[in-house]
């Protein structure tokens, strides 16, 4: 089956035609680990028990965190970049000989790998003095984590197969994709099962007991799930049960007027009360084990830097952001640097404190850098450490409790024209409040979307909420992004072939696993389950 998704520049000067092929990963039962887990050994304690995941929230997921994630947000048209390993969206051209989408790709497919030797041996491989609750608990978070990186997989490219046990295609590495509706049917499984397996958490004030995600973590994303199913019922339920719990709370909300939306993304607060997932960086002298965001993101112009490697600013903001915010929004700061903006406690090259400089084009050209991720030349305590690759140990969200209340609050308008309901103006206006901007009094969907796109922005969500309205909505908006530098603005537009009905973004998939496995080539088909 193929697909044809072709761009019109708007100059009139070039025609893209490119094939979007439907294909599947070379031999998904054989993903060479990526983080060194073993199931090899045998667990005696509970200590090591727990531990069995840890890599699971870090190196499994570098390659997909590294570029790839942030080319959907140029995709998108929040970022802005020039280099050509991750620029391919910016002009709808990624094809799939593109480095990067293999590398997320393959990135996805080494957690449900791990995860599924964690769910289907561990078990056997523990000895007598492990309490079942840590075994659980440990097995609970490999279905999550399973789920998590199914839901990437099937945003992004649509069916792709099922692979619960590698054993039962030992034989035959040739598989066929699986339906879109029978992928999601796996991950709302996956995550009911790590919701009864999972430990029930209080996340308070003692972050280091944070780092691993809890039940509520695993209600979430599927009240998130359910959203995308349209399934607003159970999206507004489970996103309840997570407000009714209090286990998550908005650093700078009511619960905690001390801190502010700043505070989520500095080294020390890592694993704070609204984090709900986050991606644990921690560099141990291996490539691929810490954060290479505050290289991406910030700039470099002469002398002055924010980076601790030699080069900076690989993503800028795109010009559209520059004008997303209004006047008193607190985020805007904390989201993008502006000439003239001053960030005291950044440590540059030339000392601690920044002043953006003006009339610079700074990163990429786009005239300004990015703020979130981006924490400074490394400064003891305040930024942690670096490695040899300038990558820094702070978190990466996957999901924060702001996008929690915005899933409750869209689950209650369920695909209306407005809603005044009171409890989901509560959870919008919990975030409008943060951001130091006035309540509101009711809203509408292209409301919500925009409070997404501000509260997420640089998250890597807005790719995937384009992808879920309507497809020439979302073509129209992407058409409209100026998607140039500060120097000279370009746009691009998306336009799908008339016989490919589906209202998606799906990528196409890596040449090289479609060469390897042309069976999978095949229409989807639907899954078995046990």
């Amino acid at each position: 089956m193929k697909r044809f998704f072709k761009t019109y520049k708007w100059s009139g000067l070039s025609l893209i035609f490119l094939f979007m092929g439907i294909s599947c990963q070379e031999d998904f039962t054989n993903r060479p680990a990526e983080d060194g887990i073993s199931l090899d050994s045998y667990y005696s304690t509970n200590e090591q028990v727990a531990s069995a995941t840890n890599g699971m929230y870090s190196r499994t997921w570098f390659q997909m965190y590294n570029k790839f994630w942030w080319a959907l947000e140029v995709g998108a048209g929040n970022m802005y970049s020039g280099s050509p390993d991750v620029a391919g969206l910016r002009t709808f051209s990624l094809n799939g000989s593109d480095a990067e989408l293999v590398n997320g790709w393959s990135s996805l497919w080494a957690n449900v790998q791990q995860s599924n030797m964690i769910i289907n041996f561990l078990a056997s491989r523990v000895g007598p003095g492990v309490d079942q609750a840590v075994l659980s608990n440990t097995i609970g978070e490999a279905y999550f984590l399973r789920a998590t990186a199914y839901f990437d997989l099937v945003r992004l490219w649509g069916p792709v197969p099922i692979i619960e046990n590698p054993l039962d295609y030992a034989s035959n590495p040739y598989i066929n994709t699986n339906t879109v509706d029978d992928v999601y049917k796996l991950i709302i499984m996956d995550y009911l099962k790590a919701i009864d397996l999972l430990a029930d958490k209080n996340r308070g004030a003692n972050y280091a007991n944070n780092g691993h995600v809890s039940k509520g973590s695993a209600k979430a994303f599927l009240a998130k799930v359910y959203l995308y199913r349209k399934d607003y019922i159970n999206a507004r339920a489970m996103a309840e049960s997570v407000i009714n719990s209090g286990e998550f709370k908005l650093l700078g909300g009511d619960e905690l007027p001390s801190k502010s939306f700043g505070d989520l993304f500095t080294y020390s607060n890592n694993n704070n009360e609204e984090s709900i997932f986050a991606i644990q960086w921690k560099g141990d002298g291996n490539y691929g084990s810490a954060n290479n965001c505050n290289t991406q993101f910030g700039f470099a112009d002469g002398g002055l830097s924010t980076s601790n490697a030699s080069y900076a600013g690989v993503f800028g903001p795109s010009q559209d952001i520059f004008n997303l915010y209004t006047a008193g929004d607190k985020r805007e700061h904390e989201t993008i640097m502006v000439g003239g903006d001053t960030y005291p406690n950044i440590k540059t090259t030339e000392g601690i404190g920044l002043t953006v400089p003006t009339n610079k084009d700074l990163a990429q050209g786009s005239g300004g850098a990015i703020k979130k991720y981006c924490i400074g030349v490394v400064n003891g305590t305040v930024t942690g450490p670096t490695d040899s690759w300038a990558m820094m140990d702070n978190n990466s969200y996957v999901m924060r409790y702001a996008e929690l209340l915005l899933i409750h609050a869209e689950a209650i308008l369920a695909g209306g024209g407005s809603t005044s309901d009171a409890a989901a103006l509560r959870s919008i206006n919990a975030v409008r409040k943060r951001a130091g901007l006035t309540t509101v009094s009711s809203f509408t969907f292209d409301d919500l979307f925009l409070e997404r796109r501000k509260e997420l922005c640089f998250e890597g969500d807005y790719w995937f909420d384009l992808g879920r309205i309507d497809k020439t909505k979302a073509i129209d908006i992407m058409f409209a992004q100026n998607r140039g530098d500060r120097n000279a603005a370009q746009h691009f537009k998306p336009i799908y072939s008339e016989d490919h009905a589906a209202n998606d973004f799906y990528m196409d998939y890596p040449d090289n696993e479609v060469a390897k496995n042309p069976k999978l080539l095949d229409p989807p088909v639907p899954y078995t389950f046990k």
